[in-house]
């Protein structure tokens, strides 16, 4: 069945290369927030077993959202661990072993984020694809907060 919501299939297929890369990038973030939850210790252990709940939480439901719009775009969202490796430009490795090394990591990871979705953006302006950038653009945001707060953490 055709698609036909006012972009061209390359134009989409474009499109849906981008927001797979931050869906890749938000599900590499994710699973590194999940893992450091798990095995952070020390004496702030409550605290950033408590902080990395809610931003692993929050990056999620994230995933639901930026996969569902490869969908709407038309391909296929990425369906195995390796094809969200491949697509994603952040590692999801989680080696950090000290609470400030963690803190700095998702940090940065956060950071990372924010790049891969402006990329997405600037193809989003540029194609037209006010879709897209709705569900983008208020990624940015979640992110620049979050990388905020772990900055702060820091001190």
């Amino acid at each position: 069945m055709s698609i036909n919501m006012g972009l061209s299939e390359e134009q989409r297929g474009t499109m849906a290369d981008a927001v797979t890369a931050v869906l890749a990038d938000t599900y590499a973030l994710y699973f590194k927030t999940h893992a450091y939850h798990w095995n952070v210790t020390g004496p702030r252990f409550h605290d950033l077993h408590t902080l990395f709940e809610t931003q692993y939480n929050e990056l999620w439901t994230a995933t639901d959202e930026i996969a569902e719009r490869v969908r709407a775009l038309g391909p296929k969202a990425p369906n195995s661990y390796a094809a969200m490796a491949k697509a994603a430009s952040l590692d999801s490795d989680a080696e950090a072993t000290k609470a400030d090394d963690m803190i700095a990591d998702l940090m940065k990871g956060h950071e990372a984020v924010v790049a891969t979705i402006r990329k997405a953006l600037e193809l989003a302006d540029e194609h037209g694809d006010e879709a897209t950038a709705d569900v983008l653009a208020p990624r940015i945001n979640a992110h620049e907060k979050t990388a905020w707060m772990l900055r702060s953490t820091l001190g």
